[in-house]
């Protein structure tokens, strides 16, 4: 491989997201995560709140995702939002592993460099995760309960639509860390050990 990249995917309140952005900081590299929406966003001539919605979602069958004028203007009319958004951060993706090592957040980016990168899995056990986004987002334990599984559910449909693999099959990924085991510390030497190992 080219270039040096390495993919995170993650269970909502196992702290993946804040794994990935002090890995960059500790590499000097940049991580993708948000950022990709608002790439697609001046790509695609499309607002970034309303991609914001449909992101990391797998499109209802029943209704489109948005009940916007945009989503029936001629281009988009036969597509739902979350496609057109998974297809533009898929071409986004593929521009930016060609050009500079980095980390990508979500957004299938494993499967859509397969055989270019490291897929990492972050997860940690329910209630750890449930204390993690209660205390993240200031609100009582049965609030974020309730969160932590729709979150989970949505990111669950939104890989398996995407890639046909199953999102808690751990073959499909090449290291699987318990978050709740280790400190951010220890889980982000682990991934500069396994980055400095891959060929560049």
């Amino acid at each position: 491989m080219s270039k040096r990249i390495i993919t995170i995917n993650r269970m909502y309140g196992s702290n993946g997201r804040r794994i990935g952005k002090a890995l960059s900081e500790e590499l000097g590299i940049h991580c993708y995560d948000k950022d990709l929406i608002r790439i697609a966003s001046e790509k695609e001539g499309l607002p970034y709140e309303e991609l914001l919605k449909v992101d990391e979602k797998r499109a209802s069958q029943w209704r489109y995702p948005l009940e916007e004028p945009l989503q029936m203007e001629p281009q988009y009319r036969l597509y739902p939002m979350n496609d057109v958004l998974f297809h533009s951060e898929s071409e986004i993706i593929k521009s930016i592993a060609g050009q500079e090592d980095c980390i990508i957040i979500g957004r299938c980016a494993g499967q859509i460099l397969e055989g270019e990168c490291l897929k990492v899995f972050i997860h940690a056990p329910f209630e750890y995760r449930v204390k993690v986004a209660a205390e993240r987002m200031e609100v009582p334990e049965r609030d974020a309960r309730a969160y932590v599984k729709k979150t989970d559910k949505e990111r669950r449909s939104y890989f398996e639509y995407f890639t046909d693999e199953k999102w808690l099959d751990m073959s499909v990924y090449d290291l699987c860390i318990d978050s709740s085991r280790f400190t951010e510390e220890q889980i982000v030497r682990m991934l500069k050990v396994a980055y400095e190992g891959m060929e560049a």
